[in-house]
């Protein structure tokens, strides 16, 4: 792996993960969403839900920032279920990585940070949704031993998309 460096995310790092967030989900769901849903989710949308985000007080949530020269190269949030389907199981809610430096195990890391987070804030296991047909996510998510356990619609912020669970047990998490 080349020099990236993992860090928990600062509220003033919003705007750049945001630009980093758009592009991301730009080129991961161009072909599964429809191109209107490309546009509308634009970096002022996301800025916004990162600024919240990262001034939260919510102690189970952790945003990590990967940079590489001072760049961003990948984000990974994760925090209490946002939906009825996990449970109690923790949730990874943003795991993206630059296409640029995948295969180079900096997804697998910030994984691995997250889900020690949430074993460490008392989480039985940790659950992650991913949009049924982004098969390079769900062929990365297999390879971490995450278990499919179910589907459910996300409402998104505007895009209602069919999502497939993975999770994973307490044993299998790291």
């Amino acid at each position: 792996m080349e020099k990236v460096t993992i860090r928990q995310a600062a509220p003033a790092d919003a705007d750049a993960i945001a630009d980093f967030h758009v592009r991301a989900w730009r080129q991961t769901y161009r072909d599964l969403a429809p191109p209107e849903i490309c546009t509308a989710l634009d970096e002022t949308r996301r800025r916004s839900t990162w600024r919240e985000r990262l001034t939260a007080n919510d102690p189970d949530q952790i945003v990590l920032l990967a940079e590489l020269e001072g760049r961003p190269v990948a984000i990974g949030a994760a925090g209490a279920p946002s939906a009825g389907i996990f449970g109690d199981l923790g949730e990874i809610k943003n795991l993206y990585v630059d296409p640029d430096v995948k295969r180079q195990g900096i997804g697998r890391l910030l994984f691995s940070r997250l889900a020690l987070h949430l074993r460490e804030r008392g989480f039985p296991g940790v659950g992650l949704g991913v949009v049924d047909g982004n098969e390079p996510a769900i062929a990365f998510y297999h390879a971490l031993g995450g278990k499919r356990a179910g589907e459910y619609m996300d409402a998104g912020p505007i895009w209602r998309s069919r999502n497939i669970v993975f999770v994973w047990a307490d044993s299998l998490v790291l």
